[in-house]
């Protein structure tokens, strides 16, 4: 009896789901922990110590260390992508609600299709149809929402987003270690990029942690960083860029109900309507992306990733 998924289909599938639930869950994660920890210095402590045990381990399974080239291409995808992006969502969390945060960080896929197709990758109708939508739901609620009286935090967010897409563009086209060798060099420079940038800011080591504050940064070292950026990384190597990075369509659902749930946060008329146009987004989205073919597959990572499109998908 044949089975319904291949195994990379089935691969794909899961890392989908973690991310789904697990970033999801990041952005109220990260509001709680910045009401103790100053942004930018949690965010270095973050990725790493999570870049540091995902080194530690690999290099244990016997993963070779990266090559002086390799980590400097690391560097050039980790810095702008959790460094920038991730550093500079965190600074604009002490300001906004974390599902309205989501709802804004949703715009990367926009930006990186638009890399992807200044590089010559050509987007699918379906695809475009899928990420208006998406993004239609996002101006939405910076218009006609939270950040409308806030536009200094909106900017902060959206250009986060594009640098954080930035990186998922890098990501596809520059040759990495495989496996999680690659989170690990990525977190390991934007945590370093990250110290550099709090000790800049004048930011200190508090004097007091809420637990709440310390059981949300064990949840984004552990599951929001280690587990899923090795998920994500998987994807970026592997389905088209829109599917890989549709996760900011659906993290801004799971963080707006876990914000109205264990946040305190409003959910209003507008953020309801946004979340199902951005849900209504991903599954165009998602429709147009899947690739059941190895051979179309091994097609696109062929234009994507030529140094890599001969290994084997792990």
């Amino acid at each position: 009896m044949p089975l319904p998924f291949r195994r990379d289909q089935l691969t794909t599938a899961l890392c989908l789901g973690t991310l789904y639930s697990v970033w999801g869950s990041t952005y109220l994660a990260i509001r709680f922990a910045v009401a103790s920890f100053p942004p930018l210095e949690m965010a270095a402590a973050r990725f790493a110590l999570a870049g540091g045990l995902l080194y530690a381990l690999a290099r244990l399974r016997g993963a070779p260390a990266p090559t002086r080239m390799e980590w400097r291409y690391c560097a050039a995808i980790g810095v702008p992508m959790m460094g920038v992006g991730l550093g500079g969502a965190s600074v604009a969390m002490t300001h906004v609600s974390s599902g309205v945060a989501a709802l804004v960080f949703g715009s990367a896929p926009i930006w990186t299709a638009l890399f992807e197709h200044l590089y010559g990758v050509r987007l699918r109708p379906r695809e475009a149809l899928g990420m208006f939508v998406g993004l239609s739901g996002l101006v939405l609620v910076a218009t006609r929402g939270e950040l409308r009286g806030d536009p200094v935090a909106a900017a902060c967010l959206a250009g986060s987003a594009a640098t954080y897409a930035f990186g998922c563009f890098l990501a596809r086209h520059l040759p990495q270690p495989r496996g999680s060798m690659s989170s690990a060099a990525q977190m390991i420079a934007a945590g370093s990029a990250l110290a550099v940038a709090s000790l800049v800011r004048g930011e200190r080591v508090p004097a007091h942690v809420s637990w709440l504050s310390a059981l949300s940064f064990v949840h984004l070292v552990l599951l929001g960083s280690m587990v899923a950026y090795s998920a994500f990384n998987h994807l970026l190597r592997t389905v088209p860029a829109p599917l890989a990075t549709s996760t900011a369509f659906v993290n801004p659902v799971v963080a707006l109900g876990l914000g109205a749930l264990l946040g305190g946060e409003h959910l209003g008329r507008t953020e309801l309507t946004a979340a199902a146009m951005v849900v209504t987004g991903v599954v165009i989205v998602a429709s147009a992306s899947w690739r059941p073919s190895r051979e179309v597959e091994q097609e696109h990572l062929a234009v994507l990733d030529p140094l890599h499109a001969n290994d084997r998908l792990v």
